[in-house]
């Protein structure tokens, strides 16, 4: 069949990765992609905000399937537009997107629903916001209610850090994104990530995985899309696995289908693993990025075929086949992200670093000039190790950083620590 791929990032070329090994796969193609997806996919120069050339490219070149990779197409409806003309997709419609395009949404539903989650408010007033948090004091957690590229959350461990982060999100730091706020209570625990297909009715758990959001090593510094992550993650246990898909993943996927807003795609679960055990931090609609870097290389299932199945309804037909051996994956991004960081920078070594055992390199903001491969924004490289232990595939992953060549990228030393540190 003919398979379009929508997206440009490091989680789109491990999806291309995997998707260039189906035998389904006939034309393969990536709208926008980028220098490493170029490699597995014809790349188009399409963005994914533009729902009518999307269209009508894939009535031109016969499309069949189209995977959408990012949340911003999901949450305005490109999913929607595709299937009221006939054409089958991987993603969630505009009304079911909701869970990640607005915290609101998902607390409410969560209060509605008894699922586990942070105590909260939410906010459309500076003042209100600002005179909860000096009454609840810190440490809180200030959230942007809208889509801000992974950077809209604020873990404020001091009053003035909650009062900044509600005054930037009302300043208009995430555009409209942040003209509603939701605050929560500051959980205890260790984060993990929980993935699982969802066709509406049927949900197939999908290997766990733990990120690490914070810029520095010891988890310091800024928020940040990710920094790394590795899978499986140890703190989710069979009973903490458990838990999480009865009290969290499936009253979500009754609670959607019962208000006529039914979650096709994949769901990926931010969790808390507290001594109450697994409560939801927030929901995305789409594969995590990094942690679909993780995910990917352990699935021995063709992936063609699991997205299929979810789209047409049939989740309960398959089984997921995983790698036994772990996987970890450590970001290489611009010197100075999350904040302003140069483009276009050289980046050497990706040959030599990809031939190391065990090692892929999934590419996430790049471009090809001539033989050069430049970096085009914060996030850049995702450098992926399999070993028979998660300290065998950081050993590797970092041996691997060692023959890359890029003077204007910075990455973190301790990615894994905590699952090391659990021996």
């Amino acid at each position: 069949m003919n398979v379009l791929l929508i997206g440009s990032g490091g989680r789109e070329h491990a999806l291309a990765w995997a998707l260039r090994k189906s035998p389904l796969l006939d034309k393969f193609y990536c709208a926008p992609g980028n220098a490493g997806i170029a490699e597995v996919a014809e790349c188009v120069a399409l963005s994914a905000a533009d729902h009518a050339s999307i269209l009508d490219f894939c009535r031109t070149e016969d499309i069949e399937f189209v995977v959408i990779g990012p949340e911003a197409p999901l949450v305005e409806g490109l999913a929607d537009a595709l299937r009221a003309v006939e054409i089958s997709v991987f993603g969630p419609g505009k009304a079911a997107a909701q869970l990640e395009g607005s915290k609101a949404f998902t607390k409410e539903l969560c209060a509605a629903h008894n699922i586990p989650t942070a105590a909260f408010a939410q906010f459309n007033d500076r003042e209100a916001a600002l005179a909860y948090v000096r009454e609840k004091g810190a440490p809180l957690v200030v959230k942007a209610d809208g889509l801000a590229t992974g950077k809209g959350v604020f873990m404020a461990e001091t009053l003035g850090q909650a009062e900044e982060g509600v005054n930037a999100c009302f300043d208009g730091l995430f555009g409209q994104a942040g003209a509603n706020i939701v605050i929560e209570e500051w959980l205890r625990g260790e984060e993990a990530s929980f993935f699982v297909l969802c066709d509406g009715v049927n949900a197939l758990p999908l290997a766990s995985s733990q990120d690490h959001k914070r810029a520095y090593d010891g988890d310091t510094g800024p928020n940040t899309g990710g920094m790394g992550a590795y899978s499986p993650a140890p703190v989710m246990t069979p009973e903490i696995t458990r838990r999480t898909m009865d009290e969290i993943i499936l009253p979500t996927i009754t609670a959607m289908l019962e208000r006529g807003m039914p979650f096709q795609g994949v769901l990926y679960a931010g969790l808390m693993i507290t001594a109450e055990g697994p409560k939801l931090i927030e929901y995305n609609v789409r594969f995590g990025d990094p942690e679909c870097q993780v995910l990917i290389p352990r699935l021995k299932t063709d992936l063609l075929a699991a997205l299929l199945a979810t789209s047409e309804k049939n989740l309960d037909e398959i089984t997921l086949e995983w790698c036994d051996e772990p996987a970890l994956s450590v970001v290489m991004a611009s010197k100075g992200y999350p904040g302003k960081y140069e483009n276009n920078t050289e980046i050497k070594g990706l040959d030599t670093a990809s031939a190391q055992e065990g090692i892929t390199i999934f590419q996430a903001a790049t471009k090809r000039d001539g033989d050069r491969v430049l970096a085009t924004g914060g996030r850049v490289l995702n450098v992926t190790a399999l070993g028979a232990t998660i300290a065998e595939a950081q050993s590797r992953a970092y041996l691997a950083l060692k023959a890359i060549d890029w003077p204007d990228g910075f990455f973190r030393s301790d990615i894994g620590w905590k699952a090391i540190d659990r021996g």
